[in-house]
């Protein structure tokens, strides 16, 4: 049998009491009692301080000391690791003074043998007393009943030690030393398992630290997928746009101008003056439906190539660009610009189009003005022209078409009225000022704590019809 396990052996029988058979039997057990009696509360406090591995090598380390010092009374207790050994645990020492507190191992008032016993164990000189026999099975007490030191043994080898020392009024015995013996055989495989969690837990905080990191690169890369798509098909859009444009531009136009000069020739050799007002109605209308085109081209070459733009700001370039040039239109701006929702912006001005569209064509006007008023609770577009149009009669127009419009010369009027009740405002019909009629949509505000001027409509995503100048092409009263 194996030297080790004969010390195991020894340790058992210091533990379960005595063999003896003399006379003195009784005075043996009562000592053999109380040594069970210590050794119970030793293992007890033992096993509290190994079951703290999760706490941290620190705490670990402190709790096997102070169980030391508790079982022996010990004035000092030296733990200490060899250098190299369990490079992951750490502290690599501790050092427990008189009144159990933590001393420090560079302190001056550290007792020189404490500091000897230290550095020797650290330096991996501490055990080879044991290797002569003098430490084995406790023989050391035999020499210094007020001195114990133990190895700490993992594996075979002897990775460190517990030292310590007692006062006058406390001896150790050999139970001490095999109830030291069975903490220090347990510490290390604690300090091991200890240092193994700690770092198992390191390397669980850096896998979600790296979880975290790269579902947000996730995230990111989603995104700019999105972006990349969106401009994906704002380019399909806007190659669509171009084509459409020049389809327009190079056929549909051409024809209608080809046809204005048609007219013009024809009405040149007609002399009957009623055929050539026909004529000139007609040619007229040509050149309507040529600026209507020019106006539609216009919007599929450069609705796609700025960001969204206000209310206000849109209503500028319609007078600007998509009216027709006997037309002067005025845009009058009145309150503080708010945003809308893009849809009801794009009702708005399709309104507003429609109602210009019908003023120059239909009644002939010279003149209109578009007022847009921001109120405190509600906002105002009007259209006023000084046309030849009756109120009346374009508000009887309105009801034939609401009610059935079976030939659609009159939907341009019922598409305003429909955009009005969809935004939830309403559309009203009236005499203007300047003579003619005035179109105005009436629509509800939310109440706003903070209003921005000119502040942009929202942005919206790419559809069929992604610009409100492209249904500047739509049929018209």
């Amino acid at each position: 049998m194996s030297s080790r396990t004969e010390t195991d052996h020894h340790d058992l029988d210091q533990l379960t009491g005595i063999r003896s058979g003399k006379p003195s039997f009784y005075i043996e057990y009562l000592a053999s009692a109380e040594r069970l009696r210590r050794v119970i509360h030793a293992l007890d406090r033992i096993s509290r301080a190994l079951v703290r591995t999760t706490e941290g090598p620190g705490t670990l380390v402190r709790s096997v000391a102070e169980a030391a010092a508790d079982h022996l009374t010990a004035h000092w207790v030296v733990f200490a690791l060899a250098d190299g050994a369990l490079p992951e645990a750490a502290p690599r020492h501790l050092v427990l003074g008189p009144a159990g507190d933590e001393v420090d191992a560079d302190d001056p008032e550290l007792p020189p043998w404490v500091v000897t016993h230290l550095h020797a164990v650290r330096s991996g000189e501490g055990h080879r007393h044991e290797d002569s026999g003098a430490a084995t099975n406790g023989a050391d007490v035999e020499h210094d009943p007020h001195h114990l030191h133990v190895p700490v043994h993992l594996d075979g080898d002897v990775v460190g030690e517990i030292v310590a020392w007692t006062g006058a009024e406390r001896a150790i015995d050999a139970t001490d030393a095999s109830v030291l013996r069975v903490l220090a055989g347990q510490t290390a495989a604690a300090l091991q398992n200890s240092a193994l969690h700690q770092r198992t837990m390191r390397l669980y905080g850096e896998a979600s630290r790296h979880a975290e990191d790269l579902a947000a690169r996730n995230d990111q890369l989603q995104r700019t997928r999105d972006a990349l798509t969106v401009a994906r098909q704002r380019e399909v859009l806007d190659s669509e746009r171009h084509r459409i444009a020049r389809e327009l531009h190079d056929s549909v136009t051409q024809y209608a101008l080809s046809a204005g000069m048609q007219i013009e020739v024809v009405r040149s050799e007609i002399r009957d003056e009623r055929q050539r007002e026909r004529l000139e109605t007609a040619k007229a209308l040509t050149r309507r439906a040529v600026e209507q085109l020019r106006s539609a081209i216009y919007a599929l070459n450069h609705s796609g190539d700025r960001g969204p733009q206000s209310l206000p700001a849109m209503l500028e370039e319609l007078s600007t660009v998509h009216m027709p040039s006997d037309l002067r239109v005025q845009v009058r701006i009145e309150g503080r610009p708010l945003a809308l929702s893009s849809a009801a912006e794009r009702s708005l001005f399709r309104v507003a189009g429609e109602a210009l569209f019908n003023a120059a064509v239909h009644a002939e006007a010279t003149v209109a003005v578009v007022r847009l008023a921001y109120r405190k609770d509600r906002l105002v577009l009007s259209v006023s022209d000084d046309g030849t149009g009756d109120p009346e009669h374009v508000r009887r127009s309105l009801r034939v078409a609401a009610a059935g419009d079976l030939d659609g010369s009159h939907r341009g009027l019922v598409n305003m009225a429909e955009r009005a009740r969809e935004i939830g405002g309403t559309l009203r019909i009236r005499r203007a000022p300047q003579g003619g009629i005035r179109v105005e949509v009436g629509v509800p505000l939310a109440p706003c704590p903070t209003a921005a001027p000119s502040a942009p409509a929202e942005p919206t995503e790419p559809t069929e019809n992604p610009s409100p100048h492209a249904e500047e092409a739509r049929s018209r009263s």
